[in-house]
């Protein structure tokens, strides 16, 4: 029997659902369920932060629009708290919209309708990632220019300060700094960090790298790490100053 690969492997992991529309979370509630996962259900915002903060959860999916507090702002408040992984359920057709979930540190988006079996799949792969993030790699301590990756204790730090990171922004600069100096197309950084196969007009990559620069540059309009290579997509430059 050949080996499990990291993609086989499922993982079966505890979820807060926040669905308004009744029929809709017990049918989500139900497939999760059938694929091993225990759920805890809320039908807003608001009741999604109470169980949040009482019971302990591997991951959270948030419907966009519910009552109350929608799911921008859950997804807001919970990353106050926590680096868990936020998965955003919307009907919402627009790009801008998908992307202020993505500022906001939501790691993943499923767009309504959907087949229930595409949520457990986009749930495999967040946790995949999330995973992947935590098994430490040969180089434990990168430093590169202003910046220090500790890839043991999941931290950066920039001149000496311990910089906040979501898990899709700490994935796309360890992505960038452990391939230092060669660029990276925006179709490749959406495939391997985001998971994605099509880029479909998204600026999600975008997104990504202007919240890298404001949060590690001295200015981020004019940024001296994370650089853009005209035709070839964005690199982290090893020697910040000589280019």
């Amino acid at each position: 029997m050949a080996p499990k690969t990291a993609s086989d492997v499922q993982h079966h992991c505890r979820i807060l659902l926040a669905e308004d529309e009744a029929p809709l979370r017990n049918l989500i509630r139900l497939s999760l369920e059938t694929h091993g996962h225990t759920v805890f259900a809320a039908a807003d915002g608001v009741e999604a932060l109470q169980l949040f903060e009482k019971t302990p959860v591997d991951l959270v999916i948030l419907d966009v629009m519910m009552p109350r507090m929608d799911g921008f702002r859950t997804c807001e408040e919970i990353r106050r708290r926590s680096d868990i992984p936020v998965i955003m359920l919307t009907a919402l057709g627009s790009v801008d919209d998908v992307v202020h979930g993505f500022e906001l540190g939501a790691d993943d988006y499923i767009t309504k309708p959907f087949a229930f079996k595409e949520v457990d799949a986009r749930i495999q792969a967040v946790l995949r990632r999330v995973e992947w993030t935590e098994q430490a790699p040969a180089i434990q301590i990168l430093r590169i220019g202003r910046v220090t990756l500790n890839t043991s204790l999941h931290q950066v730090m920039v001149e000496g300060e311990t910089i906040h990171l979501t898990p899709i922004e700490y994935q796309l600069l360890s992505y960038l700094m452990t391939r230092a100096n060669k660029p990276t197309s925006k179709e490749q950084l959406f495939r391997d960090v985001w998971g994605y196969d099509v880029m479909g007009g998204t600026n999600l990559v975008e997104v990504g790298i202007r919240r890298l620069r404001e949060k590690i540059e001295e200015n981020a309009s004019k940024p001296t790490h994370i650089l853009t290579v005209r035709g070839a997509g964005y690199k982290f430059c090893e020697q910040p100053g000589l280019e």
